[in-house]
């Protein structure tokens, strides 16, 4: 039998630092998380070692909130916290996500199959 992950000993509502509402509107599950330079912000050192590890996982590239969350072992509402105040800092940017492709209309590609095949 193998062994289960241990859970997380700190509440999360400590990594949030007892808040209810996030600084920042607007952050979803799919919000795309980014490090503003490669360089540590002074901003960060006046931070909980939480904000801290979230702006070291994203130093190397993009991460969604989710995926964030997924690594740091948080709850998703938590890591939204975290990422809020780091845009807020100035450490982090913030992308909306990308909205899903509506659906090609099969018809216009019919009619545009049968031009391909007149052109023959």
């Amino acid at each position: 039998m193998t062994a289960v992950p241990r859970r997380r000993m700190v509440p999360a509502y400590l990594a949030t630092g007892g808040r209810a509402r996030a600084g920042a509107d607007g952050f979803e599950r799919l919000t795309v998380l980014f490090a503003t330079g490669a360089e540590q912000p002074a901003a960060l050192t006046e931070l909980e070692a939480e904000h801290r590890r979230l702006w070291e996982l994203l130093r190397p590239g993009a991460l969604t909130v989710v995926e964030a969350a997924a690594h740091l072992r948080l709850p998703v509402s938590a890591t939204v916290f975290l990422a809020a105040d780091l845009v807020e800092a100035g450490c982090l940017h913030a992308r909306a996500p990308i909205p899903r492709a509506q659906q090609t209309d099969r018809s216009l590609v019919e009619r545009l199959l049968v031009g391909l095949r007149t052109l023959r």
